[in-house]
């Protein structure tokens, strides 16, 4: 029995064959390229075999991408579990801050993914892909939270795309920076301002009127 197979056999064990292989890819597309890579040099890398490189991903382009299956997950359960009196930007803001800890377990290794993703255009798809599936999971449970709302359906559109928008902004400011332990709270506080920009109990009624103020504020500085 291999130590892959004996390892596989735990969630622990699993979860580390897991960050080998996704640090293996992640070495081998910076210094080999992403198109001169193959799945048996990221698992021989890895110290694996072919067949349990696939029992992880489908592909070369995922084992460089975060696990963005159990950030969804993660997301799901914050909404599930919530009272159903708990105040939407708290419901959002919380489920938000679990999928930066995709990212702080290993700044480092986040860092180069998100490198990598810059500059391999089907990195950068695929993640793209991955951000719209955060923004639907998001609208998908605040529709449910709005329900009795004549506006909900569009409240729960802009209020998703909003916190997704945000947190994307945030981090990968973060990640541009280096990823820095000091700057790691900045980050989620940075994340946090969207609170402000939400449709409040009003609706969307506040935030056009929040708008109308903005660009009165911009007319009047601009014709200074």
């Amino acid at each position: 029995m291999t130590e892959a197979v004996r390892r596989g056999r735990s969630a622990e064990g699993r979860a580390e064959i897991r960050r080998e292989l996704v640090a293996a890819a992640v070495a081998l597309f910076a210094t080999a390229g992403y198109d001169d890579t193959t799945v048996d040099d990221i698992a021989a890398a890895a110290g694996v075999g072919r067949r349990t490189f696939f029992r992880y991903f489908t592909g070369k382009e995922h084992a460089v991408s975060p696990d963005h299956e159990a950030g969804l997950a993660r997301v799901a359960e914050i909404f599930d579990t919530a009272h159903p009196d708990e105040p939407v930007t708290s419901l959002v803001l919380r489920a938000g801050e679990t999928v930066f800890d995709l990212y702080a377990e290993d700044p480092a290794l986040s860092v180069e993914r998100f490198r990598l993703t810059h500059a391999v255009p089907a990195l950068r798809d695929r993640e793209s892909a991955s951000v719209d599936h955060y923004r639907r999971l998001f609208t998908r449970y605040l529709r449910r939270r709005f329900a009795a709302d004549p506006d909900g359906d569009l409240r729960a559109a802009v209020t998703g795309a909003a916190v997704v928008a945000a947190h994307n902004l945030a981090l990968r400011s973060w990640l541009a920076d280096g990823a820095p332990a000091d700057g790691e709270q900045a980050c989620r506080e940075r994340f946090r301002r969207v609170a402000a920009l939400l449709p409040g109990d009003d609706g969307l009624r506040s935030v056009a009127e929040r708008l109308e103020i903005a660009v009165g504020r911009l007319e009047r500085d601009g014709g200074r």
